[in-house]
């Protein structure tokens, strides 16, 4: 099944006669990239990695935890105190968007945290879409996220500098955020039946 994945990304590559893409698919996929063991003096695994945490750590934390704080207070009031319309109909999830949206998802991706990838939904059994269209709806109503989807974990890239003719340093490397696959489906979900509020808000408010 892997090996078809391959061959059916390559031939549709081909059959839209995209040659950026199709090599694009061609380097991921046969082509081995450079393997870096030395990244700014270190050279032991864990100590890289160690190193990689507390790099981004920097860029992943407020600047100011007291206005944070007002903020998250601000926000809380707001919230409970927020009363609006009920959800239209069309804006529920049914069954043959999450279809569509899984079957458009990109194949060959890295799995997920929970060790799941898009490949594993599209060929599961149909009755999968039943069940997350339920449990979309769910959480718009309880106004609830899963706690495993906000789990996610981040894969150090490098940037496309002359990193072929110097040492590498941590700066570098940008990150890579690899969020939960039924993650990924509610947002895509969630973005085609909000499409319309956010085309309208942008309209309105010139942004």
């Amino acid at each position: 099944m892997e090996s078809q994945s391959y061959t059916n990304d390559l031939h549709d590559a081909l059959l839209l006669t995209n040659g950026a893409t199709f090599w694009k698919c061609w380097q991921s996929k046969f082509e081995k990239t450079k393997k870096y063991t030395e990244v700014d003096g270190c050279v032991e695994a864990n100590v890289i990695a160690g190193k990689f945490v507390q790099h981004f750590e920097k860029y992943y934390s407020c600047n100011n935890h007291d206005q944070a704080d007002h903020l998250k207070q601000e926000y809380s009031k707001l919230r409970n105190e927020y009363s609006g319309l009920p959800l239209p109909d069309n804006v529920a999830f049914d069954t043959e968007l999450v279809s569509i949206t899984i079957a458009k998802l990109k194949r060959g991706k890295a799995a997920g945290i929970d060790g799941l990838m898009a490949e594993h939904l599209m060929f599961s059994h149909p009755i999968l879409a039943v069940i997350l269209s339920k449990l979309f709806n769910l959480m718009l109503s309880v106004r609830c996220v899963p706690r495993g989807f906000k789990f996610s974990y981040i894969v150090p890239i490098h940037k496309p500098k002359d990193y072929y003719s110097k040492p590498l340093k941590f700066d570098d490397f940008r990150g890579i955020a690899i969020s939960p696959i039924f993650s990924t489906v509610f947002e895509y979900c969630l973005l085609d039946k909000c499409n319309y509020f956010l085309k309208t808000f942008d309209t309105q408010f010139g942004f």
